[in-house]
């Protein structure tokens, strides 16, 4: 077998799987019923593959805090980025670009911090534009920043 999985460290995997159930169409794959600390949650979002695990101290698991720098966050292409959004505003998670309309680059996006300290970006594609156009239309906009 191969292929890749995304591992998280969140306060409580459990409650996290709860919340992306409510935004994403999420499928389960493994998931356990321990107490607080021990808990695993595989799921997959578009088929790629997260293993969540609760935080825990004594196995040297620390979930992200909130506040702290985003150096990596997921970018998810959904088919209506709006009701996506609004479900995610409606669960609790931070609002940081609302949608925004890039018509020239055929997308909307918007970005929001979920309440385990996780950065989504979402994505939907309207109308297909190659690499070598967005490379265009970058080059040009940069030539008038």
């Amino acid at each position: 077998m191969v292929g890749v999985e995304i591992d998280m460290i969140v306060t409580d995997s459990l409650k996290a799987l709860e919340l992306y159930e409510n935004i994403f169409d999420v499928q389960r794959v493994e998931v356990t019923d321990f107490p607080k600390g021990e808990n695993e949650v595989i799921f997959t979002l578009y088929g790629v593959r997260f293993h969540m695990l609760d935080e825990n101290p004594t196995f040297g698991l620390k979930a992200p805090g909130t506040g702290e720098p985003q150096t990596i966050w997921f970018n998810i292409m959904v088919p209506d980025i709006q009701e996506t959004f609004s479900k995610a505003m409606n669960a609790g998670c931070t609002e940081l670009q609302p949608v925004t309309e890039l018509p020239d680059y055929g997308v909307s996006n918007a970005i929001f911090n979920d309440p385990f300290g996780y950065q989504w970006m979402l994505h939907q594609v309207h109308k297909e534009v190659s690499f070598e156009e967005r490379v265009k239309l970058w080059e040009e906009k940069r030539e008038n920043l």
